[in-house]
């Protein structure tokens, strides 16, 4: 692989990895039930921004730093999530203990509050092989980033 394809491929996955996770996270709350909690969304935060850091990387020079800037949020991502793990695992105490998600509805404020979904920061909703979607997401995040940063080094090792 040539230092061109390095570098077209670290921008690739730090805009494709990013919207993937976002896209499961959005296809498992809305499909599936499985409403984030308060420490999910503090995962989508670096998501978020590492999209906007990926498209910057294919139109704003110079285009390596915002790349490596994406795969950064991507990581800082992973690490929210290897900490919401260890909450759900109890391998120590969380910040917080659960969110609500408040429904928009032509109800009264009260009817929204009193039907609105308890989720729990220290309990996975979901698991796959004993590992919670915080858990996989810190998993990908951490490949993802790292593999970024790796190609973006070779790409400048040429």
């Amino acid at each position: 692989m040539n230092s061109t394809a390095h570098f077209r491929t670290a921008r690739t996955l730090a805009l494709a990895v990013p919207a993937l996770l976002l896209g499961g996270a959005y296809v498992s709350e809305i499909f599936f039930g499985l409403y984030p909690c308060e420490m999910c969304w503090w995962q989508r935060w670096p998501h978020f921004a590492a999209i906007v850091l990926a498209l910057l990387g294919f139109v704003v020079a110079p285009h390596r730093l915002w790349t490596a800037l994406a795969a950064l949020a991507i990581l800082a991502s992973g690490a929210i999530g290897f900490f919401h793990a260890g909450v759900e695992y109890d391998w120590w105490p969380g910040i917080t203990s659960c969110a609500a998600v408040f429904s928009e509805g032509g109800g009264s404020a009260l009817d929204s509050i009193m039907n609105t979904p308890l989720v729990r920061c220290d309990e996975p909703a979901w698991t796959l092989f004993g590992i919670s979607l915080a858990g996989y997401n810190f998993l990908i995040s951490t490949a993802a980033g790292i593999a970024i940063l790796w190609l973006l080094g070779k790409d400048r090792n040429r």
